[in-house]
């Protein structure tokens, strides 16, 4: 009975809402999971597969968040296309270098990866900044080398692990403008569309999308999503504590990775 249940279909969007969750209760880094979950739960016939169809799901839900931010007007605009036309380079970049690699020798650099993620997360503190910082004409000079320079090396992370990078990009807007967390999530989906959707159309040419499972496990999130708000508003007092479990989860996640793609 058990069995019949857990069909790849079931597998797929269970997977899907458990990054949704993640994504709706700690604010971001859900989207590092997916690939470990699309190898190793939904059964994904290899890296490349994962990489890409993970690429296509996280572009479509920042999609989705995007609008929500843009409606609450957190969205600081000319930092967000300066950052994202650099990244987007990169992330072209990024994508084509994974293509040039055997999947077996991704895998455990994608765990490496975790391990620093979950390490950051862990160290990261919801620092303040200055809420009306604005690239302008006056700014430019001061913010835009380090905004180019951030965004490119964001974008060929994200396209090179087939992950939106959520979790680079929001320090590193922070770093180069000093906005405020905040604003800078709201920010950062900008960039997440943006590189997921290049790094999608890199494997799509190549042949490396299942575009049902994309469906079912975007599906999946969005349910996942709307739970993990819920439960995040009830939970906003603990949320560091939720923080730092996420980042035991992905440190644990990122060890087995390695483990699994060892040769």
């Amino acid at each position: 009975m058990i069995q019949e249940l857990l069909t790849p279909e079931t597998l797929t969007v269970v997977s899907g809402m458990a990054v949704g969750l993640v994504l709706g209760l700690v604010g971001g880094g859900g989207s590092i999971l997916a690939v470990p979950l699309l190898l190793y739960v939904v059964g994904m016939p290899s890296a490349h597969a994962a990489l890409g169809t993970s690429a296509v799901a996280v572009a479509l839900s920042a999609l989705a968040n995007l609008i929500g931010a843009m409606a609450r007007g957190l969205v600081k605009w000319p930092c967000a296309l300066a950052f994202t036309a650099a990244g987007i380079a990169g992330s072209a970049a990024g994508a084509q270098a994974a293509l040039a690699v055997p999947g077996a020798r991704l895998i455990p650099l994608f765990g490496g990866l975790m391990l620093v993620v979950g390490t950051l997360l862990l160290l990261r503190k919801n620092a303040e900044g200055d809420p009306d910082v604005r690239l302008t004409i006056a700014t430019a000079r001061r913010m835009l080398p380090s905004i180019i320079g951030l965004g490119f090396a964001a974008g060929a992370l994200a396209g090179f692990f087939g992950i939106g990078g959520g979790f680079l990009i929001v320090p590193a807007l922070m770093l180069a403008t000093g906005m405020p967390i905040t604003y800078a999530i709201a920010t950062s989906l900008v960039s997440i569309t943006a590189f997921g959707l290049v790094t999608a159309a890199n494997y799509a040419f190549a042949g490396e999308v299942v575009w049902s499972t994309v469906g079912l496990f975007v599906a999946g999130g969005i349910a996942g999503g709307v739970m993990g708000q819920l439960a995040g508003s009830r939970l906003a007092s603990r949320k560091p504590l939720l923080q730092s479990l996420f980042a035991v989860a992905v440190l644990v996640v990122g060890a087995y990775t390695i483990y699994r793609g060892a040769p």
